[in-house]
């Protein structure tokens, strides 16, 4: 006789949610595990003595819950989703669990679910995406995760500074003022996932480190995650002197868009001189997110896939 493995969901709105307009949730989650689920009162069900995948059943719920009580409307769509991320990829339980974060981030997308997977596998991964398509957002995820859990010291975050010409100094403030504007991105992402409190405390102790990547040059950076953001905009000189900044125990993470270049015409970008000089590197994670993954709005989808097309 096959064991009973049980989950209650006390609250009766995300229940009906989970299952779906006539139990339609419940049938997809089925498919995909190839036996049924049973429902109960407040109770999800299944027999089955196989461990794995009773905790593939508990991950899939838990997830299906979480994204609900974070907003997400669309229950059929959260269930695919979630079921979706979990055939690319060879594990099933990928995701980022910082500590003292308001959730738990996971991928919305098979290929962030691939991307999540190379920042916790890999030293090094480079991702080139469109705008919204989460690059940087789970590249600071990890690197806090990595922080908070004592797995690195710090965190340097950089990125080139195009508009002001590399040359901050004609700039109003401090050098922390004078990088706001370019590093505020980063900092909301960072912002979503933790209390202001937590950000701004790991901002004074000087666990998180910004800095132009002029400012890179001569360091050694060892023990640390490294963030280098709108990496499209790095010279070929810049970005070989950023990527041997690199020291022991670090991990090194490029996040960029290559149809948003901002260089002279005649200059090649250092974010696409890199894919094409790496590529053969077996030790460095590449990544290449697309409109499909743009998971800020769906009307930015829309856009972006009209300029592509255009």
């Amino acid at each position: 006789m096959n064991n009973e493995f049980t989950i209650v969901v006390p609250d009766n709105k995300v229940l009906s949610c989970v299952c779906g307009t006539n139990d339609s949730n419940l049938k997809l989650i089925e498919e995909h595990l190839g036996i049924p689920v049973f429902t109960k009162g407040n109770e999800l069900s299944i027999e089955n003595d196989d461990l794995s995948v009773c905790q593939k059943f508990q991950f899939i719920i838990d997830r299906i819950i979480d994204e609900i009580n974070d907003g997400s409307k669309n229950s059929e769509d959260i269930v695919i989703s979630v079921l979706n991320t979990q055939k690319k990829v060879n594990k099933d339980e990928i995701s980022i669990n910082i500590p003292g974060a308001f959730k738990r981030i996971y991928p919305r997308t098979q290929n962030q679910a691939e991307y999540i997977s190379l920042l916790q596998e890999k030293d090094m991964v480079f991702c080139s995406g469109a705008a919204g398509s989460g690059k940087t957002f789970l590249a600071v995820a990890q690197a806090l995760f990595l922080v908070l859990t004592r797995k690195k010291n710090k965190l340097i975050i950089t990125r080139p500074v195009v508009e002001a010409g590399e040359n901050l100094g004609f700039l109003p403030g401090d050098l922390e003022q004078k990088l706001n504007p370019y590093l505020r991105p980063l900092r909301d992402s960072m912002e979503s996932v933790l209390p202001i409190e937590t950000v701004k405390h790991l901002f004074e102790a000087g666990i998180i480190e910004v800095a132009p990547l002029a400012y890179m040059r001569g360091r050694t950076l060892n023990n640390a995650v490294i963030i280098l953001d709108e990496a499209q905009n790095t010279t070929c000189a810049q970005m070989k002197m950023f990527l041997t900044r690199m020291g022991e125990n670090s991990k090194v993470f490029i996040t960029g868009d290559q149809t948003q270049i901002d260089l002279p015409k005649k200059q090649t970008s250092g974010l696409v001189h890199a894919l094409n000089v790496l590529q053969n590197i077996n030790d460095i994670g590449f990544m290449e997110l697309t409109t499909d993954d743009v998971v800020r709005n769906n009307l930015v989808k829309k856009i972006v896939k009209a300029y592509e097309n255009e």
